[in-house]
């Protein structure tokens, strides 16, 4: 006769999200997707904005007068940062199919210094929005 005793699972739970600490990969990852969303986002602002500039000289000075704006700076300040972390995440994406920096240490060197990539990236686009 066999006892069948039901046993805990040792699975770890962990319900606190402050104490989860994601490698670096896994961040960069999450931001690249991030970034994408974002540039699907930007795509209709952007459409928009062209379109008003493009409807008539009044349009044209209503999209300048738009773009003269704090806020709107911002919004094109952070449309064109997602669009260089996308770019150099997308770089080092394409390595990694090319069966480069696959290796855990290789590949966080990577994720490092496409974020760091990414933060020129950004002050430049700040440069040129401002």
């Amino acid at each position: 006769m066999s006892k069948t005793v039901k046993e805990k699972k040792s699975r770890p739970v962990n319900l606190d999200l402050q104490t989860i600490h994601f490698p670096i990969t896994a961040i960069a990852s999450i931001l690249h997707r991030v970034s994408g969303v974002i540039m699907f986002v930007a795509v209709g602002i952007l459409l928009w904005l062209l379109a008003i500039s493009l409807s008539s000289p009044a349009g044209f000075n209503q999209a300048a007068n738009l773009v003269d704006g704090f806020f709107v700076k911002f919004i094109l300040w952070g449309i064109l940062t997602a669009l260089g972390y996308h770019i150099a995440g997308g770089i080092r994406h394409l390595l990694m199919d090319m069966k480069y920096f696959e290796e855990l240490e290789s590949g966080a060197l990577s994720a490092k210094a496409v974020m760091a990539v990414a933060a020129v990236l950004s002050i430049l686009a700040g440069i040129l929005v401002w």
